[in-house]
């Protein structure tokens, strides 16, 4: 059974805002797996599947005659269509396993940090269905250790950082388990294409506000789930790890700027010409 989550529209808004987009990096290897696969075709309709407010849908605009962002929060669908973002990307409500699309119709799937949400066998049923001969899937996210670099404190900054991960960890959903990286691993060993591959530790440095970083922890299940819980003790849990990391980081705005380093995983697989 697929999970629900991040539908409510403040929960939305706050995805919108804090939330980042795979680096180009990821992506241009995401596209560079696909076009071996296509031969130089003409690449037609991409999906971007649980694509919350189109953080990652519009890194794929430049590549494809059409790009389709899917999410079954209309919320986060209403955020994402209202946003300003390429002529050629819609956005649409649907669960992931019954997708709006006919058979053998789609070039490429994307998935980003969403698939651990989903029903996964009826998911990659589903991407089996609607994908080309030789069309590609790729899932991606990221761990949830994000370390910070600030000028010669980055280490006390971790210490502090892990302290607040290991006090959310206990609010992890029990659908998705204790290690998000180990939800991927049994995702693709239900993966029955033979050209698929395993990819882990691509780095990707963010640059962004401390209070930024803050509001992004506090978008995930893990903080939900303990505000929940007791709303008051995860305000606390906030607030206080903000004042200790400017504390450490001698600084006194939340608005400092610090590097957030993304630590990413991911799964490129390739529909056989013949299935």
């Amino acid at each position: 059974m697929a999970q629900r989550h991040f539908e409510e529209e403040q929960h939305a808004e706050s995805y919108q805002r804090y939330r980042v987009s795979p680096p180009r990096k990821l992506n241009d290897e995401i596209m560079t797996f696909l076009r071996k696969r296509m031969d130089g075709d003409f690449l037609d309709l991409a999906v971007d599947v649980g694509c919350g407010s189109g953080q990652g849908t519009e890194l794929l605009a430049p590549h494809f005659l059409t790009v389709v962002g899917i999410d079954i929060s209309p919320a986060q669908i209403k955020l994402a269509s209202a946003k300003e973002h390429a002529p050629n990307i819609c956005f649409r409500e649907s669960p992931a396993e019954d997708l709006p699309f006919e058979d053998a119709c789609v070039d490429l799937v994307t998935c980003m940090s969403s698939a651990h949400w989903f029903n996964q066998p009826q998911f990659l049923q589903e991407l089996h269905r609607i994908l080309k001969p030789r069309g590609c899937l790729a899932l991606l996210s990221y761990t949830m250790d994000f370390e910070l670099e600030y000028e010669d404190c980055s280490s006390k900054l971790n210490d502090i950082c892990q302290e607040m991960y290991a006090t959310l960890h206990p609010f992890r959903k029990e659908f998705i388990g204790s290690s998000s990286l180990q939800v991927y691993k049994n995702i693709y060993e239900l993966i029955t294409y033979a050209d698929k591959e395993w990819h882990e530790c691509l780095k990707s440095e963010v640059k962004m506000h401390l209070s930024s970083f803050i509001g992004m922890v506090e978008t995930f299940a893990t903080y939900q789930g303990f505000l929940e819980k007791d709303p008051v003790e995860a305000k606390k849990l906030s607030q206080s790890i903000t004042n200790r990391l400017l504390e450490a980081m001698g600084a006194s705005s939340a608005d400092t700027e610090v590097t957030v380093i993304f630590k990413y995983f991911y799964i490129l697989a390739s529909k056989p010409q013949e299935s």
